[in-house]
């Protein structure tokens, strides 16, 4: 899928050794953008930029990384970022340095289709993305370039370099997935995708939760937990017993290991697309956050974890909500 494009990237434009500059993984990057375990990290000489304590990029930081780097190639994109990604900063970085743009959008694409998030074009020299995540299709993986040159070696990187045989049914199902994503519906749903997530950061905030730079710009928001004695990992454990799936994250400034984490990543395309709005999201995260304030308190999480069966078995409920 995603992680097989971006191999494919470097297997395409990167010579073993030679250098990549990515996000770092601990402050909302990807395996595959120079993690040292990863392949990325392995095979090539990786070294990372972050966000600061606020939870944004600095792009003046990033460009003095660069320019004592001297990166072959700079990844933008991240797993765990919360706001826009300013792609034309990058190509500015880029040319400073004389380096190769390589975005992975994996986790935005869906938005950027919908004119809800700046695109990566023209800015960037070749993209990738899943074609699962927000674009909302079957998994997989896809690469973008506008330069002939770099399509060729970037096909040969695939086949025969990498790939084996195709899966048809899974190409037939992008097809699908690709004409849902051109249909006008589309950006109504990325419109709501945004203003649901700011529902829950909201009121998380209210509730007096730390959310990472404070708010967000696209479809997931990053909890932080410095400030609370439990981790991400307990976080994580105790909203499944209710019901309720999040992902433990490391966060900017953390102080756990990466199997524990001071924080959770909570996205809203899943729970949009099933046709959640704004007044379901105010009940999510109070739900969350009821939880969270008990955080020991299994019988609360089962409680909760009824009520949400309940509204999934009440078929009035999805015949009022679902044509």
């Amino acid at each position: 899928s995603g992680s097989q494009a971006d191999g494919a990237v470097y297997a395409a434009l990167l010579k073993a050794g030679e250098k990549i500059l990515g996000m770092s993984l601990s402050h909302g990057g990807h395996l595959t953008h120079g993690s040292k375990p990863s392949f990325s990290g392995k095979n090539y000489s990786s070294f990372t930029y972050g966000v600061e304590l606020d939870g944004r990029i600095n792009y003046e930081r990033v460009m003095d990384i660069a320019k004592i780097t001297m990166p072959k190639i700079i990844v933008c994109g991240a797993s765990a970022y919360a706001r826009e990604i300013d792609f034309k900063k990058f190509r500015e970085i880029a040319d400073e340095v004389g380096a190769i743009l390589f975005a992975d959008i994996a986790h935005i694409a869906g938005l950027v289709v919908a004119g809800e998030h700046p695109s990566p074009f023209p800015y960037a020299d070749v993209v990738t993305t899943t074609t699962h995540k927000t674009l909302g299709g079957p998994r997989g993986g896809m690469i973008m370039t506008n330069d002939e040159d770099m399509a060729k070696k970037l096909n040969s990187a695939i086949f025969p370099a990498l790939q084996g045989g195709p899966l048809v049914h899974v190409i037939a199902a992008k097809a699908v997935g690709f004409k849902e994503n051109l249909a006008p519906e589309w950006k109504d749903y990325a419109k709501q995708v945004k203003a649901n997530i700011k529902v829950l950061a909201n009121i998380m905030m209210e509730r007096g939760y730390k959310i990472v730079s404070d708010g967000t710009d696209n479809h997931l928001v990053l909890v932080s937990f410095l400030d609370k004695e439990f981790s991400g990992k307990d976080a994580e454990e105790a909203l499944g017993r209710a019901g309720i799936t999040v992902n433990k994250n490391t966060v900017p400034g953390e102080k756990r290991s990466p199997f524990v984490t001071s924080g959770i990543r909570i996205g809203s395309p899943a729970l949009t697309a099933r046709g959640m709005k704004e007044a379901e999201f105010e009940i999510i995260a109070n739900r969350i956050c009821d939880v969270l304030d008990d955080i020991d308190n299994h019988d609360k999480q089962a409680k909760i974890a009824k009520e949400f069966a309940e509204v999934k078995d009440n078929i009035k409920w999805f015949e009022n909500n679902f044509d």
